[in-house]
């Protein structure tokens, strides 16, 4: 009789970069930018293993999107897996069927979930109970492929930008992103969302400074705060919190900002436009407050004029469509890193 062992080892998820080292994050940035300049550029040599090939990646949305979801499905196609994209109008997510039991009947299923969710507690529910490993796509309280997506972006940015790269060149991937990041300073200028909360817990450890400015009233929440805190004081950053834009902005190298209404909220939608009003990032208020004279901006997207106008959007400051693009590179290089290698 043959007896096959099946027991099976806890899978690592990936459900925020609080979970994860400073020099873990690092790795994530420089292995997406492989990633980018294999599929991309064709460098080294173009990629030819599918080493996802016959495995499946649920893709569970309960909100809407469009970088993520792009971004995982191509991602997943790259390596040669099929990305099953589940709505919620095609399962019970949570509806008619406990989280508990979907997470329990989907990943005994497919080979890994890509859950984008409402309440953080539901995504920490289904890596609970999972046989497979779960990337959050976005909670109310994460959104840590975003946030990797972002320090590729400064990354390459600056890079560049300190190598005197020309237009039209890429090496990026010659300098690891441990080089570039520490000591830049971010200035945040909107809401007390789960963006600002995901890099709280990540810039601080990579030794960036966070200076955050959100209407009174709008607060992060405290466990993030104590994160962002303790790990300033392990590497020597500041982190700082206000209402005034201008102050967070005062010798920022990037100014971010997202929506001021999330999905969700959109009952509150005028509310919010009135309290949030001074915060709509212009040229006008970053020279104000002080900012860098190189200073970037980025934006998670989708943007609404409110939040920062045509002149700062589209303007060669801008480095939201690369931002958006790297969406891409980050969420393989997360896939890459759990359902291919199995981890760190």
């Amino acid at each position: 009789m043959a007896v096959l062992n099946i027991a099976q080892k806890k899978p690592q998820h990936f459900i925020s970069t609080a979970d994860f080292t400073a020099e873990q994050l690092l790795d994530f940035v420089h292995e997406a930018i492989k990633h980018k300049v294999q599929a991309k550029y064709q460098y080294p040599e173009p990629r030819t293993e599918r080493p996802l090939a016959g495995k499946t990646l649920a893709v569970m949305f309960s909100k809407r999107s469009t970088r993520t979801r792009v971004a995982t499905e191509s991602a997943t196609a790259y390596l040669g897996g099929h990305a099953m994209f589940l709505g919620s109008q095609d399962i019970q997510l949570g509806v008619n069927e406990s989280l508990l039991d979907t997470s329990r009947v989907v990943s005994s299923m497919v080979d890994g979930i890509m859950a984008r969710v409402g309440g953080h507690d539901e995504i920490e529910l289904l890596a609970k109970e999972s046989t497979v490993p779960v990337i959050n796509a976005l909670s109310d309280k994460y959104h840590p492929t975003q946030i990797l997506a972002d320090l590729m972006t400064i990354h390459e940015h600056f890079h560049h930008r300190h190598n005197n790269v020309p237009a039209g060149q890429y090496t990026a991937h010659t300098q690891h992103p441990r080089e570039t990041l520490p000591g830049l300073k971010v200035a945040w200028v909107g809401d007390a969302n789960n963006i600002i909360q995901e890099i709280l817990v990540a810039f601080p450890k990579v030794g960036i400074h966070v200076s955050v400015a959100a209407p009174s009233g709008y607060s992060c929440d405290q466990d993030v705060v104590d994160i962002a805190l303790a790990d300033a004081k392990q590497t020597g950053v500041n982190v700082t919190f206000t209402t005034d834009p201008q102050v967070a902005i005062k010798d920022a190298d990037i100014v971010i900002t997202d929506t001021w209404v999330s999905m969700g909220q959109e009952n509150e939608k005028a509310k919010r436009l009135q309290e949030f009003a001074g915060y709509q990032v212009t040229m006008d208020m970053v020279q104000k407050g002080g900012a860098k004279a190189d200073w970037v901006f980025m934006h998670c997207l989708p943007r609404k004029p409110e939040e920062v106008d045509d002149e700062v959007f589209y303007s060669d400051r801008s480095l939201v469509f690369p931002e958006a693009e790297n969406r891409k590179w980050t969420i393989m290089a997360v896939i890459d890193r759990l359902l291919v290698k199995g981890g760190f």
